[in-house]
This record gives structure tokens, C-alpha cells and sequence, in this order.
């Protein structure tokens, strides 16, 4: 007999997807993306101009050159600058809460909330938000609070040219525009990591592009 692949976080990730795809669904202000190949959401407006201007302001002031896990900035891999936002500041607070609230997420899944920039040239090259388990750095994040399950990210300015989210294997790419949450199951509905989330930060080419990203975990983040 075969043996059953164990997936760590399965049953979590299984439920956190159907609570937080039937809110969305049944939310009149959330447009679902249509593919078959992952859920997807996008919110219009849900940041006011005055709000993304602010939050650019603090993303300056905390940006510092992004790294991914093992690899830094200098493999160019990720180019951009990013750093998390205070979660103790209480319009930051404000805003997480709101994520917090459209998803029906428990508060204590969710990360800081991280800031990035990207600067002509800049980009974010294909990757998932998932974690592979069966890297060395899996062994940390599962006592920072297991899986990733929902991404939640908003534009927060005009870019331009170039910029865009490209969501490689679903085939879509989308441009960035401000107060714009674009939310997405990293997820299967089985609980399994979804391989069509992959997607880049393509380059930017004229301009720059400010963005802010909240992940959410199948456990208390620590």
C-alpha cells in the first residue's frame, strides 16, 4: 500500500481557505477573478488616496534592500526595498484590522504588515508565498506559525509604466492601481499548496511602485 503524503497545516489551510472564499464570494465589494486555478479576490477602493500617500510616506522611512530566506538582495532575485510596518502605530493598526475583518481572519494569524518599494528597474522575479517544507528555513517558520494561507496586498500608487503582478501559471497580469487590495489563496481547496500562485513583481520602468502585503498563517504569528 501506498504511503499518504503528510502535509503539514493540511486540515488548517483546507478550512482557512473555504471560511475566508465564502466571505469573499458572498461579499458584494469583492470581484472574483476568474480562473479555475486558484481563489483570487480583488477590492476596489479599499484604501482612500490620503491613506496610500501615508503609508508610501512610512514605507521610506522603514525601506531597506528586501532579502528571501537564504538568498539577499544581491542575487537579484528580489531587488526591491521593504520593511514591516509598526504594528503598534494605530492608523497601521487600523489598516490591518481592516484586512483582518474583510477575510474574517483571526487577528493573531496575521503578520506584520510589510511595506515595499520598488524603483525603476526593480523587481520581484516568479516565487510563491507558500512555504517549502522541505527547505531548512521550514523549521522555523513552523514554530512562527506553520503555513501560509490567504495573501493580502494593496497598490498604493500609480506606476508609470511596468510594475504589474504576474501571476505566471494562471496567465494574468495585474496592473498596479491605487487602493486596490488584490487577495489570493495560497492554497488547493484540499488544503495542498497551490502551484498556480506563482507570480512576479515584474519590472519596474518608469517610476516607482509602492505596495503593501499582509500573509496570514494557520497559527498564532510570532
Amino acid at each position: 500500500m501506498a504511503k499518504t503524503e503528510v502535509i503539514p497545516d493540511q486540515a488548517a489551510l483546507k478550512r482557512l481557505g473555504k471560511s475566508v472564499r465564502e466571505r469573499l464570494e458572498a461579499d458584494p465589494g469583492a470581484y472574483k477573478v476568474e480562473t479555475d486555478k486558484a481563489d483570487m479576490f480583488a477590492i476596489g477602493d479599499f484604501l482612500s488616496a490620503s491613506e496610500c500617500e501615508r503609508l508610501c510616506v512610512m514605507i521610506d522611512l522603514v525601506a531597506r534592500p528586501s532579502s528571501l530566506h537564504e538568498l539577499g538582495y544581491e542575487s537579484g532575485f528580489r531587488t526591491s526595498y521593504s520593511g514591516d510596518l509598526d504594528p503598534t502605530d494605530s492608523f497601521v493598526m487600523g489598516i490591518s484590522r481592516r484586512i483582518d475583518d474583510l477575510l474574517g481572519m483571526n487577528p493573531v494569524c496575521g503578520e506584520a504588515i510589510q511595506g515595499q518599494r520598488y524603483l525603476p528597474g526593480q523587481q520581484f522575479k516568479p516565487h510563491n508565498d507558500w512555504f517549502y517544507t522541505t527547505e531548512k528555513y521550514w523549521e522555523l517558520e513552523r514554530k512562527r506559525g506553520g503555513q501560509r494561507s490567504w495573501t493580502a496586498m494593496a497598490y498604493l500608487n500609480e506606476v508609470e509604466e511596468g510594475g504589474g503582478t504576474h501571476f505566471t501559471e494562471i496567465g494574468i497580469n495585474v496592473e498596479p492601481k491605487p487602493g486596490v487590495l488584490l487577495v489570493w489563496n495560497n492554497a488547493l481547496p484540499d488544503g495542498r499548496p497551490n502551484e498556480a500562485t506563482m507570480h512576479a513583481g515584474t519590472p519596474v520602468l518608469k517610476g516607482t511602485k509602492y505596495v503593501i502585503t499582509k500573509w496570514y498563517r494557520t497559527r498564532t504569528w510570532k
